[in-house]
């Protein structure tokens, strides 16, 4: 009995970390969607869609880079500061599209 929860232990760890690796997916295609409405409503000036496409392609550069040191996997440590600059990302966009600055 011991073994099987032992197993349904790694089973659900391995699962938590597949999620995890969705969840930063996820967030980018979002991310994108909200770049890309900005500039359609014309909430985002072609300077600050620069700097955030910037912004994003460089943490997917890291994220890429993280996976391929690593097997294809990121470190628990590495999703944390993956989530934490996405956050960053995400307050960015939200003020850079809620600003006087319109196109």
């Amino acid at each position: 009995m011991k073994r099987f929860g032992f197993i349904s232990l790694i089973a659900v760890g391995l699962m938590i970390s597949g999620l995890n690796a969705g969840e930063i997916q996820r967030r980018e295609v979002h991310q994108q969607k909200r770049i890309a409405q900005g500039v359609k409503s014309g909430q985002l000036t072609p300077g600050e869609t620069a700097k955030l496409e910037h912004k994003e392609a460089k943490l997917n550069r890291e994220i890429r880079n993280d996976r391929q040191e690593n097997g294809g996997k990121l470190t628990a440590k590495e999703r944390r500061q993956i989530n934490h600059q996405q956050n960053k990302l995400s307050r960015q966009i939200y003020r850079d599209k809620h600003n006087a600055r319109q196109q």
